[in-house]
C-alpha cells in the first residue's frame, strides 16, 4: 500500500533549514540505494526457494512482510527523524517478502515477474514524464482524491482479510472475472497516481530547503509506492492469464 501520510501531509513539514538541505538528486540516489537493497534481499529469498529451503524462505517472506509493515507505519508517523535508519531496513524486509511472493507468482505463470517488473518501471517513468511536463499537476484537489482512493483500497483489503478469518471474502474483485480485472486496473491507476504526490514531496522539499534526512523520507515514499504497484501489476497479470 502507498504511503498516505507522506502523500497527503507533506505540506505541513515545509520549513526553511539552515544546515545542509534536501536535494532532488540526493533523494534519487537514496531511492536507488533502497531499490538495490530490496533487489538483493529478494534475490536471496528466491534463491532459498530454488534451493529447496522452503521453510527458511517462508520465514523470511512472512517476517519481512510483518516487520516491513510495522516499519512503514513508524517511518510514516515519525518522518525524516527515523527514515535514515529505518528506510534501509524497510527496503530489506520488503525485498525478503517480494522474493517469496514473486517466486510464487512465477510458479503459477512463467515469465510473469519479468512482465511485472517491466510494467512497474514503465509506469514509474511514464508518471515522471507526465509530472515533469505538467500534464498532471499535484493540486490540493488531486491529493485529496488520490488520498481518499488510496485509503479506500486499503479498507477493502482490510475487510477482505478480516472476512477471510470467517471463511468469507468480498465477491468478484479478487477473481479473474471482468469485475476483478477492472478492480485491479483501478488499483494500479491509483497506485500510479501516488507517484505524482511522491515526486511533488521531493520537489517541494528541495525547494523549501528541508533537512537532508528528508531525502530518505522521500525515497521511502517512492519505495512504498513501487512495492505496492509491483504487487498490483502481478495480481492483474495473473488474473489476465487466468482468462486465457
Amino acid at each position: 500500500m502507498a504511503n498516505p501520510i507522506l502523500s497527503n501531509n507533506f505540506s505541513a513539514e515545509e520549513r526553511v533549514y539552515e544546515g545542509e538541505p534536501m536535494t532532488v538528486s540526493g533523494a534519487i540516489n537514496k531511492t536507488l540505494t533502497l531499490l538495490a537493497l530490496a533487489v538483493v534481499a529478494a534475490g536471496y529469498t528466491w534463491w532459498l526457494l530454488a534451493s529447496g529451503f522452503t521453510d527458511k524462505a517462508s520465514m523470511f517472506c512472512i517476517g519481512g512482510a510483518v516487520v516491513g509493515f510495522i516499519l512503514a507505519l513508524i517511518i510514516s508517523f515519525t518522518g525524516g527523524r527515523t527514515a535514515p535508519v529505518l528506510a534501509p531496513v524497510y527496503a530489506l524486509c520488503e525485498g525478503f517478502f517480494l522474493g517469496g511472493i514473486s517466486a510464487f507468482f512465477e510458479a503459477a505463470q512463467s515469465g510473469i515477474v519479468v512482465q511485472a517488473v517491466a510494467g512497474t518501471f514503465a509506469v514509474l517513468f511514464s508518471m515522471l514524464l507526465l509530472y515533469r511536463a505538467k500534464v498532471i499537476q499535484c493540486t490540493e484537489k488531486f491529493r485529496a482524491v488520490i488520498f481518499t482512493a488510496t485509503l479506500s483500497v486499503g479498507l477493502i483489503y482490510l475487510i477482505d482479510i478480516v472476512a477471510s478469518f470467517f471463511g468469507r471474502g468480498i465477491p468478484q474483485i479478487f477473481t479473474s472475472s471482468t469485475v476483478g480485472i477492472l478492480f485491479s486496473i483501478a488499483v494500479v491507476l491509483i497506485a500510479a497516481f501516488n507517484f505524482i504526490m511522491d515526486f511533488e514531496f521531493i520537489k517541494r522539499g528541495a525547494d523549501t530547503l528541508m533537512p537532508k534526512e528528508y531525502e530518505w523520507f522521500g525515497a521511502f515514499g517512492l519505495m512504498v509506492t513501487l512495492v505496492w504497484l509491483y504487487l498490483e501489476i502481478l495480481r492483474l497479470l495473473l488474473k489476465l492469464s487466468d482468462r486465457n
